[in-house]
């Protein structure tokens, strides 16, 4: 060990061959403490065990009793968010989103009592949002059709309209207890 050194030292080690050595040994070295830790190495897997399919994989210990599973009777004893909720006998999403349509396409109304006719049937996100927009700017100015109403979850849905210059799209929430347009947009036809 002693001569390797010696032969390493001085003249050797300072050449490219000697430093191209000297890595390739710590390279091997270090590859070879890496494989020794790893354990088994299988080819066919790429070093990746292979994962028994025949059986479920199990979260709990099945002689427990409990399997995590919510049954029918115990989920009705437990709270749960009933979501949202809407008057009794409150207009129904078509009924606000064609009242919503018909005030939005009046653009020719002073922008004030359009504004105001819009505010029952918006939420009051939108309705501060519309508070900047002037009524000339809508790019249609009737219904050319009957609405399609597309229930997107619990408390939304869309309603489309189709009008003289393509579709108008009406985004409606549960708010306040009812229903209200919360999102309003525009296709060109």
């Amino acid at each position: 060990m002693r001569r390797v050194l010696q032969l390493l030292g001085t003249s050797a080690l300072r050449s490219r061959l000697g430093v191209a050595i000297l890595l390739a040994l710590v390279i091997f070295a270090v590859v070879g403490v890496g494989r020794a830790m790893s354990g088994p190495d299988d080819a066919r897997t790429g070093g990746v065990l292979p994962v028994d399919t025949s059986e479920p994989a199990a979260t709990v210990d099945p002689r427990a009793g409990d399997d995590g599973v919510v049954e029918p009777e115990a989920a009705s004893t437990t709270a749960v968010d009933p979501g949202p909720s809407l008057s009794p006998g409150g207009p129904s999403p078509e009924a606000v989103a064609e009242a919503f349509a018909v005030a939005w396409l009046r653009r020719t109304a002073p922008a004030k009592s359009w504004h105001d006719a819009l505010r029952p049937y918006a939420t009051s996100a939108l309705a501060a949002k519309l508070e900047d927009v002037d009524p000339v700017v809508v790019p249609a100015s009737r219904l050319t059709g009957p609405a399609s109403v597309t229930p997107r979850g619990s408390g939304f849905v869309e309603v489309s309209y189709p009008v003289d210059s393509g579709t108008l799209l009406l985004r409606l929430v549960v708010a306040d207890g009812g229903w209200r347009v919360d999102g309003v947009d525009w296709e060109r036809a």
